[in-house]
């Protein structure tokens, strides 16, 4: 007689499962790839889309339009649009779950996602009027929030925990290559001082096409027709938003240390290019070519970085100290221009952080899904956990802009951020469920 296989009860559940959540067997080496190629490509092309605006084009076209304090109104777009961030994060999470269609419960939103981001993206670069261009930058950030809510969901119904690790890997590296890529495609766009129209037309294009790219690239999503039905009701659908409570201790600890690791981050890359001009006190004509550099710098460790983080982590069982080692690593890259206030600094901070952020990013979405409470709500969990992001999106900038507003000088954005990174490190070091 043929051996049955374990019963739920008799399973290991003390090993990672190597098991695909939603089909319940293992994934073939060409859905691996095809998997990890469409975390990668979808990563990439947003990040890249966005940074070409967000850190270049964007604080540019707030100069060409005349705005009297540039630095200030940046910091406030970003504060706007990282809440709306938030909301819509959370928001389209629950609604993916909730999601009865053919295609599944995230296809639909990934692809529109991607396209409404994509095209209020390139609008920011026609738009004249501030007020006007800061809605549409709104606009933009719920499209990309209905892309990404879901997609990362994707991890969790649909990728083995053993290998999540991996996928977190190319899900961290496309963005950590995309933010510097992008960077430097958006220097390159800057002719003059000016921002070139046509920059916003690549970032546009780039993000419009990354959510469907990825679901060309992924194994197609089961219907989700089938499924037991949502409950309809206004009562139900508020009480979906209700945030885990059951053994959601380690979920919280995570939410936090992320919380303040994106402060960190953000203080710095939200204002690279005013921490290059004003900072450094660099000449018109050496702003694009430092500019350029540090993203290529932090491109190339970021490959590195990222690279080994995921898979290192998968093979050791471990997440929070791949985590720790990197946001420790990120904070010692901060101090660089800190006590070298020069471009050797930036070029070591570019070094330095830039290897520490790319481990973070492709080990923390790992340990995100690890301590999720309840996988059939991953899709809102996983978007209140990246509300942690999202503050701290919002956060970063925020605290920046009011420490240079009040003191006139960027010296002290250092010290905070890196205390930021510090503070971080103890909440996921008390983390309990996971490794």
């Amino acid at each position: 007689m043929a051996q049955q296989p374990a019963s739920p009860a008799e399973e290991d559940t003390s090993a990672p499962s190597n098991l695909a959540p939603d089909t319940g067997l293992p994934l073939e080496r060409s859905t691996m790839v095809r998997f990890g190629a469409g975390f990668l490509l979808i990563s990439v092309l947003w990040a890249v889309g966005l940074s070409i605006i967000a850190s270049v084009l964007l604080p540019q076209r707030l100069k060409d339009l005349g705005v009297d304090n540039p630095d200030a109104l940046l910091g406030t777009i970003n504060a706007i649009t990282a809440v709306v961030s938030l909301v819509s994060n959370l928001i389209f999470g629950n609604f993916s779950d909730r999601t009865r269609s053919r295609l599944g419960r995230r296809t639909p939103w990934v692809v529109w996602g991607g396209v409404v981001g994509g095209v209020t993206l390139f609008a920011v670069g026609i738009i004249g009027n501030t007020k006007l261009l800061t809605l549409d930058y709104c606009l933009c950030m719920v499209g990309l929030n209905m892309m990404l809510a879901p997609a990362v969901a994707v991890l969790s119904d649909r990728v083995p925990e053993t290998i999540r690790g991996t996928m977190s890997t190319f899900w961290g590296v496309g963005a950590a290559m995309g933010y510097p890529l992008g960077a430097i495609i958006g220097a390159s766009f800057i002719t003059g001082g000016y921002a070139a129209t046509s920059g916003f037309v690549v970032g546009g294009i780039l993000m419009g096409i990354s959510g469907i790219v990825a679901v060309a690239l992924w194994p197609r999503e089961r219907s989700a027709a089938d499924l037991p039905p949502a409950g309809q009701s206004l009562a139900d659908l508020a009480r979906s938003f209700i945030p885990p409570t059951h053994g959601a201790s380690d979920f919280y600890k995570a939410f936090f240390g992320r919380f303040t690791m994106l402060i960190s981050y953000q203080m710095i890359n939200a204002y690279q290019l005013y921490i290059i001009q004003d900072y450094l006190d660099l000449s018109a004509g050496q702003v694009a070519s430092t500019v350029a550099l540090t993203n290529t710098i932090i491109l190339v460790v970021s490959l590195a970085g990222g690279f080994i983080g995921g898979p290192l982590s998968d093979l050791l069982h471990r997440r929070k100290v791949p985590v720790v080692m990197a946001s420790l690593c990120f904070a010692l890259g901060v101090a660089m221009p800190w006590i070298m206030p020069t471009t050797t600094g930036m070029y070591l901070f570019a070094a330095i952080a830039g290897f520490g952020y790319a481990v973070y990013g492709s080990v923390d979405q790992a340990l995100n899904v690890d301590v999720l409470p309840n996988p059939d709500t991953a899709g809102k969990d996983l978007g209140i956990l990246n509300m942690s992001t999202t503050f701290g999106q919002m956060c970063g900038p925020i605290i920046t802009s009011f420490v240079v507003t009040r003191t006139g000088s960027y010296s002290l954005v250092f010290p905070i951020s890196i205390t930021c990174a510090v503070i971080g490190c103890f909440s996921i070091l008390a983390i309990r469920k996971v490794r």
